[in-house]
């Protein structure tokens, strides 16, 4: 969008803490070719904010009330793809993590960045790349280090990998962060089942590990939506 001439990123600020929102806006009003055209408090009003000034960029808080940062991303990703969406937060676990890429957000930075890297992450992903903090970039390249063929577009659906229904089901509920034994309970089978369903879903995607199930699953886009933010844990249950 276009201001005297000159032309700037226009960006949405959404975080529930008013002193917060106070300072992210003054270190944005310092960064050069930037325009802060509205502020939320909540998911749900930056949803609304997004569709009534269609903005380049959303910096986006997670945890939230009405709507928190996932479920307010995710619903900006597929309503406004064009929309780039940053997570800024104070947040740095997997939990956060995965569940903010998995909903589609192009960038993950922490409160504590400075404002060059701040301005070098929107810089980046309005150029079309995803910027991710490097303690975060760190995390994900780990995670998703002996997942097989990340490269590959991700549109794949479960029978191109042979997944059974209730093998999805399974694999759903392990996204959203339940132990085997809590899978057991919602499915109403034993946890003897369960770690049968496992077996058989980490050879089929060709894993090891029930973090890489979760990563390839939202990778290759299995998983369409998260319910709540992922959190994974190796379970032997």
């Amino acid at each position: 969008m276009s201001t005297s001439g000159a032309t700037h990123t226009t960006i949405i600020i959404v975080e529930d803490q008013e002193l917060s929102r106070m300072g992210i806006r003054t270190t944005l009003h310092r960064l050069p070719g930037i325009a802060v055209i509205g502020e939320a408090s909540n998911g749900q009003e930056a949803i609304e904010l997004v569709a009534s000034l269609s903005p380049d960029l959303v910096l986006m808080d997670l945890a939230m009330p009405i709507k928190d940062g996932i479920d307010a991303t995710r619903e900006i990703k597929q309503a406004w793809p064009d929309t780039r969406v940053i997570v800024l937060t104070a947040h740095d676990s997997d939990r956060y993590v995965f569940a903010a890429l998995g909903a589609g957000a192009d960038g993950y930075c922490m409160k504590s960045t400075r404002s060059t890297q701040l301005a070098a992450a929107i810089e980046s992903v309005m150029e079309g790349a995803a910027w991710l903090d490097a303690t975060i970039a760190r995390r994900v390249l780990r995670a998703a280090a002996n997942v097989r063929s990340l490269t590959e577009i991700a549109t794949r659906k479960h029978t191109d990998y042979q997944l059974s229904q209730r093998e999805m089901e399974v694999l759903e509920l392990l996204a959203e962060g339940l132990t085997n034994q809590q899978i057991a309970f919602r499915l109403v089978v034993t946890s003897e089942t369960i770690k049968s369903h496992m077996k058989r879903i980490m050879a089929k995607l060709l894993v090891s590990d029930r973090t890489q199930a979760a990563v390839k699953a939202m990778k290759e886009g299995l998983i369409r939506s998260l319910s709540q933010p992922m959190y994974l844990i190796d379970d032997y249950s």
